[in-house]
């Protein structure tokens, strides 16, 4: 029986061969990269090239890189280390009401732990108003920590302009990329950012390890603390495999962004023209246009999205939302754009990655269409 249609790219993807053989090779590379012997100095070179990779990827120095095991540990380290160590100047964050649960809760840990934090809300179509982030800021803000692209409805902020207000005020700006790698796009001097999250198993890399850009001069405190790996900023042993791993996903995904961006955008959008024509009265949820290019969230009128997706989960694998998510009735998101109940309660997200063929939106589109038409 053929396996159902992958649609859930924004969750994680799959690993890429290339990068699966990369870190089969790595696996043999058992020295200590601490260590001074030649077992060592082979993986030390290892996590350098890696680590030269993904600063290629988003236009930075190697030495502003640190290796850690995923998104979430890289947005801890960027919001809890740059307050702890911004804490002499001010107490007060700035972030969105539709972050990622990494940067949320950390935000709301620091609120218990004498700081404030400032929510602001989004448009209609899940963008941040540059304004209200301005209208935010306070003599004692000392960091903005928006996300760039979002998981769930696709939207990318316009973080080069929060970034340009809040240099002028000297705060540090924190954006998770997680979502942006691979598909749009990646340049830190462009965005401005001091700090930017990458997850390995959003591009092609596999899951438990990311990185963090920390520019040269940011002030960052460790949240864990050991020994000197990473500039002291993430102790421990480097996991050499994964690092390879991710170097690798980051090459192959630099190569192949001219010609994966464009056709991606031009499947989802075949995507939803296929349900559009088929299903009366479809909505696309946040900025279809000038989203992310393999991202598709849609209400389908008089159903649940959950039961959709049950009803069709022989032929398209796919989710409601974010996977952090995965057990809420109804997304927050889509609640922050104001959509009504109904509304929300039939939005489905699809996102598309470079394995999928204009076959499988054909196939993937009839199957949700069918389920659709018997439910509703």
């Amino acid at each position: 029986m053929r396996s159902p249609i992958y649609l859930d790219h924004n969750a994680t993807t799959p690993v890429d061969p290339q990068v699966a053989r990369a870190m089969a090779r790595a696996l043999k590379i058992f020295g200590n990269p601490s260590s001074a012997h030649t077992y060592g100095r082979t993986a030390l070179a290892a996590v350098a090239q890696a680590r030269a990779q993904v600063a290629a990827l988003i236009q930075a120095s190697p030495a502003e890189v640190i290796f850690t095991g995923g998104a979430t540990e890289a947005n801890n380290l960027a919001i809890r280390g740059a307050a702890f160590a911004m804490a002499a100047r001010g107490r007060h964050i700035v972030t969105s009401v539709v972050e990622h649960p990494s940067v949320a809760a950390p935000c709301h840990w620091l609120s218990e732990h004498g700081f404030t934090v400032t929510a602001v809300g989004v448009d209609a179509r899940g963008h941040i108003p540059v304004q209200a982030v301005a209208d935010a800021l306070r003599p004692d803000t000392i960091m903005i920590s928006v996300i760039h692209a979002h998981n769930e409805i696709g939207s990318v902020q316009d973080i080069a302009a929060i970034s340009a207000i809040a240099r002028r005020r000297g705060i540090l700006t924190h954006t998770d990329a997680a979502q942006s790698a691979g598909k749009i796009p990646l340049a830190v001097e462009d965005l401005g950012v001091d700090l930017l999250t990458l997850a390995g198993h959003k591009f092609g890399a596999p899951k438990g390890v990311g990185a963090l850009y920390v520019r040269s001069g940011t002030p960052l405190a460790p949240v864990l603390v050991g020994a000197g790996q990473e500039r002291g900023l993430r102790p421990g042993t480097e996991n050499v495999p994964a690092i390879v791993a991710l170097g690798e996903a980051a090459r192959l995904a630099l190569i192949r962004l001219p010609k994966t961006a464009p056709r991606l955008r031009a499947r989802r959008d075949l995507l939803r023209r296929r349900l559009a024509e088929a299903i009366p009265g479809v909505a696309v949820n946040g900025d279809p246009d000038g989203g992310l290019p393999n991202t598709l969230n849609i209400s389908f009128p008089g159903v649940a999205g959950r039961d959709l997706l049950a009803a069709s989960e022989r032929d398209v694998a796919a989710s409601t939302g974010s996977a952090c998510h995965a057990h809420s009735s109804q997304q927050d998101a889509l609640a922050a754009l104001g959509l009504s109940p109904e509304r929300r309660r039939g939005a489905v997200r699809l996102s598309l990655g470079r394995s999928t063929t204009v076959a499988d939106i054909e196939e993937a589109a009839a199957a949700l269409i069918r389920a659709w038409a018997e439910l509703a």
